[in-house]
């Protein structure tokens, strides 16, 4: 089911009594999510991205804009006609039913010609629940279960009913790292198998990139990018989109354009081409490093975090913007880092520029991108 949002807007009254300035939690979101794609929205708390997805359940009525399933406006349906899942952040079970009860239950509140007989019914949960691998706990109670496994009652209770559009709002953030990780695979692997919209909200960077088609990255209810999330980290939009994506995240520093030239601070790091004499903000991601005694960005070393196959070499420079630079290096490398001071080289594609003021991306010429 394609899912088209028109110039959807949602404005909440102000709760500051000296003043009646009302909060955009929404600002004139234009978005088209294509039929059995997971899109993930992404931004940090307060972004307006689970508003967004009440927006398209129904839980709220826009202020103005329109949603469509398909080519039916929905905009005034209530939630229990839209044909959509919802999976909360709590699991939202209900404490005294069985697993086979939980799931069961929106089956059993269907009225009039989509009611099922107790076969069908009985079918379809034993389908879901053997969808999210939970068909041999169909007895236990919530409270004899693992947070994942009430996650996966949960995400069958949502899609038994056979949903147009699948939502889940922060369906991870109570899960330990190993428990996030598999069940993330695990609604990813759902998801291809029923083909089911789904929208995936989260402010967890790695998960909306590791599981979606496509992310929409949201700051103060405005969309800042959308795109295939390999595409969004490897050219972003602006500072806060190349901020936001990448861990450890980018290193930013201050940084000009002179005569055909970019210097970081008074360092001459590489050549640029198109762009006028200015200052910038200058992004480098922590794989950008070169490790060379001879390079041309000399920074002072703090320490070496070891990280396995690689290392992080922590290190300090006048024009940072930001306690510390993180510089992602194989390992082999490390009797190379010794002393005090080290210097780099840069990969050019891995070097952004933006603007100093505006914070947007400089894209008329550049250093060069793309492909090293």
């Amino acid at each position: 089911m394609k899912v088209v949002l028109q110039n959807l807007t949602k404005r909440f009254p102000s709760r500051n009594k000296k003043s009646s300035e009302e909060v955009i939690a929404v600002n004139d979101f234009n978005f088209e999510i294509p039929d059995g794609k997971l899109i993930g929205l992404l931004g940090p708390s307060g972004c307006g991205k689970s508003t967004a997805l009440n927006l398209i359940s129904g839980l709220l009525k826009p202020t103005s804009g329109r949603v469509l399933f398909g080519d039916d406006d929905v905009t005034d349906l209530p939630p229990e006609l839209r044909g959509v899942g919802l999976v909360f952040q709590n699991y939202a079970l209900y404490p005294h039913l069985t697993v086979k009860e939980n799931i069961m239950f929106p089956l059993e509140n269907l009225k009039g010609a989509n009611r099922l007989s107790k076969e069908e019914m009985e079918r379809r949960v034993q389908q879901a629940a053997d969808l999210v691998q939970i068909g041999h706990l169909m007895e236990r109670k919530p409270s004899e279960m693992s947070g994942g496994q009430q996650q996966r009652v949960a995400i069958a209770r949502a899609v038994v009913k056979l949903p147009k559009v699948l939502l889940l709002d922060e369906p991870l953030s109570n899960l330990d790292a190993r428990l996030r990780l598999q069940t993330r695979e695990e609604i990813r692997r759902i998801q291809r198998e029923t083909g089911i919209t789904t929208v995936f909200v989260t402010h967890d960077q790695e998960e909306a990139m590791s599981i979606s088609d496509m992310i929409v990255v949201m700051k103060d209810g405005v969309i800042q990018q959308i795109d295939q999330p390999q595409s969004v980290y490897d050219d972003p939009a602006n500072l806060f989109v190349a901020k936001f994506l990448g861990t450890p995240p980018i290193n930013v520093f201050e940084g000009s354009v002179k005569n055909g030239r970019l210097f970081i601070g008074s360092d001459d790091v590489l050549p640029v081409s198109g762009v006028a004499d200015r200052p910038v903000w200058v992004g480098v991601r922590p794989e950008g490093f070169v490790l060379d005694e001879n390079g041309p960005l000399q920074c002072e070393r703090i320490g070496v975090e070891v990280m396995g196959r690689d290392i992080s070499v922590v290190a300090k420079h006048p024009a940072l913007s930001g306690i510390s630079i993180r510089a992602i290096i194989p390992a082999e490398h490390a009797p190379k880092v010794n002393g005090n001071a080290v210097c780099f080289a840069l990969k050019p594609y891995k070097v952004h520029l933006f603007e100093r003021d505006s914070e947007v991306r400089i894209r008329e010429g550049g250093v060069q991108h793309g492909t090293p």
